[in-house]
């Protein structure tokens, strides 16, 4: 068998139902539909229209209409930001319950497409609060590496069901969200890990502990054979740990605060596209799964030191003046800033837009780190109240290209030499996305250095 597509026959005479068509519903429809399924699709924002898929295979097996009966559908599957429970169900959940259908998420119908189509491929399964992008790409790029079939995706830039089928020894690296976790059924993970615990998505499921039951989610169906890789600095992840080895499973317990628990290939490397301690977990953890898979010590230290990074986390997005402009748009929350402030003793900081429960009153330990902060998008007041009274020299800028410009003739002022733009808040007061925001402050700095320029 050879990577490519899934038998066109796979799910004939099966139906699916699918609520909600973005980036994830488009990719859920397509592949059924190529899989030769019955598909009945509805958006309530953007309802489709019957020739929606025309230029896919099985469009005659399409429907475009409202789902109020779902008896003899095989599953429903819903994006994974329509909630089916908390913190109120959409009207076809309370459907499909009634019907008793499944509702299942993409990475469930992709295990199951895989094992229908005959092939034994690996899954590898990466949660947690912080750091599952860069993981999933970390191990991702290793297994390419050392020359084994690879499709990485999920959570994380590629839908599930847009994956191609692989073949024995082919590996599935798959990020996975709490609310894709909470809509498995059967699906094995070869391998999984628990990277951290923090509070997030509380008002989806309900209180910390929904959300901890969410992720335990990664865990199920795994067999000692299996290995269970669980970052444990945090306490919740420590009782987890705990409960699975009660379970009998095997687990790589992975403390980057414990020093002589710090080992491999992934302790002396020095990558400069993983700074921090952080990263230093997520390579720890990485190197723990490629183990399992296979890879040896000089594929995994290979795959470290030509690991490109991921945009929009840490990267280099410019040089004026000998400063350097740093884009870590994709730190939505303050535990993913608190990661990037870290890894610097004196930055001019850009924050901002919708912050998340709690602000940023939980990083003021790193306050001290920031010689002046320029704050931009809906919550600039409120994060601008929070470092005031902690000392912290502040401006509300507004936009990102006013903040931009200000930082820039700030650190020249002030000779700081790192300009941050980890927000610590959601982007869509102003962008469309993380990653919106992130191609902005690029294509600001690109402006601001022709400017520059004699």
């Amino acid at each position: 068998m050879t990577n490519g597509a899934f038998p066109s026959d796979l799910f004939s005479g099966s139906r699916f139902a699918v609520v909600g068509l973005g980036r994830n519903g488009r990719a859920v429809v397509t592949a059924l539909l190529s899989m030769g399924a019955e598909v009945q699709a509805w958006d309530d924002n953007a309802p489709p229209g019957p020739d929606d898929f025309a230029g896919c295979a099985g469009t005659s097996r399409f429907v475009a209409a409202p789902l109020e009966d779902l008896t003899g559908f095989e599953a429903l599957i819903l994006s994974p930001g329509i909630p089916h429970h908390l913190p109120t169900p959409h009207p076809v959940a309370v459907h499909a319950r009634a019907a008793g259908v499944p509702i299942l998420s993409d990475a469930e119908i992709l295990y199951r497409a895989v094992r229908k189509a005959g092939s034994h491929a690996r899954f590898a399964s990466i949660t947690g609060t912080n750091g599952k992008s860069t993981t999933t790409a970390l191990l991702a790029h290793m297994i390419e590496g050392a020359g084994l079939p690879v499709a990485a995706g999920g959570n994380l830039g590629t839908a599930s069901l847009a994956l191609p089928l692989l073949p024995d020894e082919g590996v599935y690296v798959i990020e996975m969200s709490s609310y894709m976790l909470e809509r498995l059924d059967r699906y094995h993970a070869s391998t999984a890990c628990l990277l951290n615990l923090t509070p997030d998505h509380l008002d989806r499921h309900g209180d910390m502990a929904g959300y901890a039951s969410a992720k335990r989610h990664v865990f199920d169906n795994m067999t000692p054979q299996d290995l269970a890789v669980i970052g444990v600095d945090d306490a919740y992840c420590r009782k987890e740990a705990h409960e699975l080895i009660g379970r009998g499973l095997r687990v790589a317990e992975i403390s980057v605060q414990d020093a002589s628990a710090v080992t491999g290939v992934a302790a002396g490397n020095n990558a400069t596209t993983l700074p921090g301690a952080h990263n230093l977990q997520n390579m720890l953890v990485a190197q723990a799964m490629a183990r399992h898979l296979g890879l040896d010590d000089d594929a995994i230290a290979r795959g470290i030191r030509t690991y490109p990074g991921l945009p929009h986390r840490q990267a280099l997005a410019g040089v004026i003046d000998d400063i350097r402009f740093i884009n870590d748009s994709k730190a939505t929350n303050a535990e993913a800033a608190e990661k990037a402030l870290l890894c610097y003793d004196r930055v001019i900081w850009i924050a901002g837009g919708m912050a998340k429960s709690g602000g940023i009153e939980a990083l003021a330990p790193l306050f001290g780190r920031i010689a002046k902060a320029f704050l931009i998008g809906r919550d600039a007041p409120l994060l601008e109240q929070t470092l005031l009274a902690h000392g912290v020299a502040t401006q509300n800028s507004v936009t990102l290209e006013a903040a931009t410009q200000a930082a820039l003739e700030a650190a020249r002022a002030m000779d700081v030499k790192t300009v941050l733009l980890s927000p610590a808040c959601a982007s869509f007061d102003q962008f469309a996305s993380f990653e919106a925001r992130g191609a902005s402050f690029v294509d600001i700095l690109t402006r601001l250095s022709d400017s520059e320029t004699p």
